[in-house]
């Protein structure tokens, strides 16, 4: 309620503002309420009546920095130079206008004012100020870039690709740790230190143009990722991931080395926001049921389409006396996925390689006679695998997993100790509740129960190359207020092994599926 009442506080004061602004420079005070028009009058006022102002003040993201160039020439017009009033109406704009309107300065016609005399170092610190807050608003509210770190959805969105993420399309989601560097996520770049410092606010999302639908491919701040290990910021080896292999303590007091990865230094716990982003593409959404059967996932008992680029793991085997690399890669098999893929040899001296392959790339390459054999690849269940939720009695795989429950906001879960593994972080991490099991019963803020009624809702995301993707079958349910935005275009995407563009990639739909 209180995110409501702020954003009705900024328009009435903004259009109360421009109420005695507009009466002040001889225009009738009743266009202030009628939007879009009041826009144009505001224009006028300012000396930028045409109608390319107009139409740049439609378009999502450059609006905005319309309207704080709009305020800063209001303030112009009323002779108000200085720096650092002007500022402050570009961070308040909804208080200042206000005082230019309702005090005794006087509005002066731009057509018959000559041109401000500014220095240059004055000029260069107002357009940094003007386009820092600019961007910030734009990354916040209504888009913001993101790059493909692994290869966990390819071939669908590949590693180098360049994202446009609209964050219009669920709705934007307040700042929740507003006193943070600007154009940083959680670091300072180059070093392990905090971008932001507290307080952090309490989640609220403003009303977008959709939700949230399966296939769609969202970014979302990691789950896992409220507690990291200092040498592992990015979350490829998680604290998690730690606790269980080492124990808690060992992993607090700095006494775990992995054999293999070293060190893992401190933790660092962070906020919702701060979390390192991922993308996925939304398999399970609140309230349904999720199963995996042989790879293909089944939703409420009923099976459902895989995305069209869904890679398995396959073993292939080459002839022998054939290079594999020119074999495979006239196929269409990335050079990536060759450099990386295991290989071994067969008794006749066939060549075998495990490779992540699309439904096309098999079917491609099941065509070539230099290829023997093209067979998938079954993973049973392995406890070394770590799925969530890790606990006694899930015995489950990355091709065979479930049922789960999805949680939906105002839909209770019935909670029993057998299936309490699964729900507990909902419960605890997610929605901040005290949970306790003593004498084999179930209590939530120190009261018995048998059930829990979640506050928000959670959603099941999972990576196109099934067998090399960290996702929800390893780390759970995403609620969410961890939802960042919606995937939109490729804007470009660059090779891995070059420095090279992929011209085919640009300008791809990066929701497609």
């Amino acid at each position: 309620m209180i995110y409501e009442l702020l954003l009705m506080f900024y328009v009435v004061g903004t259009v109360m503002g421009l109420w005695f602004i507009f009466k002040k420079a001889g225009q009738a005070p009743w266009k202030a309420l009628v939007p879009l028009y009041n826009i144009w009058v505001w224009l006028k006022v300012c000396g930028k009546g045409n109608w390319k102002w107009v139409v740049s003040f439609i378009i999502p993201g450059i609006n905005i920095f319309v309207f704080l160039l709009l305020v800063v020439e209001t303030a112009r017009v009323f002779r108000r130079t200085n720096f650092w009033e002007q500022t402050f109406g570009v961070l308040v704009p909804f208080v200042y206008l206000p005082i230019l309107g309702l005090t005794g300065l006087e509005y002066h016609d731009p057509k018959e004012e000559p041109p401000a005399a500014v220095s240059e170092v004055r000029d260069w610190g107002e357009s940094i100020v003007f386009a820092l807050i600019a961007a910030v608003l734009i990354r916040g509210f209504v888009f913001e870039l993101f790059s493909i770190p692994s290869s966990s959805m390819e071939k669908s969105l590949m590693v180098g690709d360049h994202l446009i993420v609209s964050k219009l399309a669920y709705g934007p989601r307040v700042i929740m740790t507003p006193l943070a560097l600007p154009l940083m996520h959680n670091t300072i770049i180059g070093t392990q230190m905090n971008s932001y410092i507290g307080p952090h606010l309490p989640y609220h999302r403003y009303p977008g143009y959709s939700h949230v639908k399966r296939y769609d491919a969202v970014v979302f701040n990691f789950p896992a990722g409220d507690t990291v290990l200092t040498n592992f910021l990015d979350g490829k080896y998680t604290y998690y991931e730690a606790v269980q292999e080492f124990g808690r303590e060992a992993v607090l007091e700095g006494r775990a080395y992995h054999p293999i990865l070293g060190p893992l230094g401190g933790i660092k716990v962070r906020p919702v926001d701060k979390r390192e982003n991922y993308i996925k593409r939304c398999m399970g959404l609140p309230g349904e049921t999720l199963q995996i059967i042989n790879k293909v996932v089944h939703i409420d008992g009923k099976p459902v389409e895989l995305p069209t680029d869904a890679e398995f793991d396959h073993e292939v085997v080459i002839a022998s006396g054939f290079n594999p690399e020119i074999v495979l890669g006239d196929c269409g098999v990335s050079k990536d996925d060759l450099m990386d893929a295991p290989r071994g040899y067969d008794g006749a001296g066939n060549c075998v390689l495990r490779l992540p392959l699309s439904a096309e790339l098999v079917r491609k390459l099941k065509s070539n006679s230099t290829v023997i054999a093209v067979e998938e690849v079954e993973y049973p269940a392995d406890s070394a695998q770590r799925l969530y939720p890790n606990a006694p009695g899930y015995y489950w795989s990355v091709d065979n997993y479930g049922p789960i429950l999805i949680p939906a906001k105002g839909k209770s879960l019935k909670l029993t100790l057998e299936n309490l593994p699964l729900y507990r972080r909902v419960i605890e991490a997610y929605e901040g509740n005290r949970l306790e099991v003593k004498d084999g019963k179930i209590y939530i803020n120190g009261t018995q129960t048998d059930s829990y009624t979640p506050k928000m809702d959670y959603y099941w995301m999972m990576g196109d190359n099934r067998h090399h993707s960290q996702d929800s079958r390893f780390w759970g349910f995403v609620p969410e207020d961890h939802i960042v935005g919606q995937a939109k275009r490729v804007l470009w995407s660059t090779k891995k092994d070059s420095f090279g563009v992929r011209m085919d990639r640009t300008m791809r739909n990066a929701n497609a599926r």
